[in-house]
Formats: C-alpha cells, sequence, structure tokens
C-alpha cells in the first residue's frame, strides 16, 4: 500500500459539485492499493497515519484530535519506467480497493479520529490548503 500524507490547514473533496468529504486541521491520505494489500498493510498504515508526528509542534493527529481527509488514488502505483503511457497493473481493481481503503478510514474511526473520505471510482476535485507544506510517502510494508 502506498499513501501520500500532506499536512493541510483543512481540505475538501468535491464530485459533481457537492461537498462529499471536508476536514480542518489535519492529514489528507491519498491511499493507493496494490493486489497484495491485507490486514497487517491497513493496521501499519493506520498506526502510521495517527501517530506520525507531522503536526506543527511534532504532534500527531491522535495528539492534536486533528482529523484526516482518506481518499482513494489507483495512480500512486502508476509504472512509468517504459513509454509515455503510464502502466496501472500494480493497482488494485476497484472490488479488491474499495473495502481496503474503507477499512483504513474505519480503522482511524476505530481510534477515535475524525475521517472524512472521497467517493471511490468517481471523478473528484480536492481542495488541499497544504500547511508548510509537508508531504511525506508511506509505503507498506518498506
Amino acid at each position: 500500500m502506498r499513501t501520500v500524507l500532506q499536512r493541510v490547514t483543512s481540505a475538501r473533496v468535491t464530485v459533481a459539485g457537492e461537498v462529499v468529504g471536508e476536514i480542518g486541521e489535519g492529514l489528507v491520505a491519498l491511499v493507493g492499493v496494490t493486489h497484495d494489500d491485507g490486514p497487517e498493510e491497513i493496521a501499519t498504515t493506520v498506526r502510521k497515519i495517527a501517530q506520525l508526528r507531522l503536526l506543527r509542534d511534532e504532534t500527531s493527529v491522535l495528539d492534536r484530535g486533528a482529523q484526516v481527509l482518506v481518499v482513494s488514488q489507483f495512480t500512486l502505483h502508476a509504472d512509468v519506467r517504459k513509454g509515455r503511457r503510464p502502466s496501472w497493473n500494480a493497482a488494485a481493481p476497484g472490488p479488491v480497493a474499495e473495502p481496503v481503503v474503507a477499512a483504513v478510514a474505519d480503522g482511524l474511526r476505530d481510534l477515535g479520529v475524525s475521517v472524512a473520505t472521497g467517493r471511490f471510482g468517481a471523478d473528484m476535485a480536492i481542495d488541499i490548503h497544504a500547511d508548510g507544506p509537508v508531504t511525506i510517502v508511506l509505503d507498506v510494508p518498506a
């Protein structure tokens, strides 16, 4: 699983003009799922998102009571080593990826984190008010 974490002062996801997810201070988590991602990868990703000290004053989402916006992003697994057209073979198909991304969001909620989400498979517009900016790529397993 590959997740891009971006520290934000606020963020929101809009689909067809409708805001479907919105947060204040916290992290945007763009989550890319591969074919082999399962419970171990989910648990590690959830723990890292919640506990990494990426927010102001070297605090975590849990330390600050911050929010997380979780958005599925299969393009994180693009292979661009050959030619000009990316290969998406490493990205899990929707029926595999959707429950994994949902499990990441649910795992964060189980820890008491306020979580908003995008809409899986939709054409989303994401407004990110980057803070810092701070952007981290989290690969699990590393």
